[in-house]
C-alpha cells in the first residue's frame, strides 16, 4: 500500500506540473518552485479505515481519501475517496483505486467524478 499511496501523490503533483505550465503567471522557474512547494505539502496520513491525503500548499485542506483495510462492507482496499470534509470521505462511489493504479480520476484539486 505504501508504494500505492507514493504513486497516487506522484499522479496528484505531475496534474500540478501541467497545471503549472500552462499558467500565465511566472517564468520557469518560478513554475517550478510553485511544483516542488506543492509536492512537499503534500502528505498521507493513516488511519485504521482511511489514509488521508492531506495538501498543505496553498493552505491546508484534504484532497481526499483512500480506503485502508480489507472490512468496508461498500468498498475495497485501495479504492480512492472524495472527501465530505476533514475528517471523512464521501461514501458515494470510488474514483479510481491505488491498488489497481486506476488513477484516471486523480486531479491536484481532488479525486474527480469519472
Amino acid at each position: 500500500m505504501k508504494e500505492a499511496i507514493e504513486k497516487l501523490i506522484e499522479n496528484i503533483v505531475e496534474d500540478f506540473r501541467r497545471y503549472e505550465e500552462k499558467s500565465p503567471y511566472g517564468d520557469e522557474a518560478r513554475k517550478a518552485e510553485r511544483v516542488e512547494e506543492f509536492a512537499k505539502g503534500l502528505e498521507a496520513k493513516e488511519g485504521n479505515k482511511y489514509i488521508k491525503i492531506v495538501s498543505k500548499n496553498p493552505s491546508e485542506c484534504v484532497w481526499g481519501f483512500v480506503v485502508n483495510t480489507d472490512n468496508d462492507k461498500k468498498f475495497k482496499r485501495g479504492d480512492i475517496l472524495k472527501a465530505a470534509g476533514w475528517a471523512a470521505p464521501a461514501r458515494n462511489k470510488p474514483r479510481g483505486n491505488v491498488l489497481d493504479g486506476n488513477f484516471e480520476s486523480v486531479l491536484w484539486t481532488g479525486p474527480a467524478y469519472l
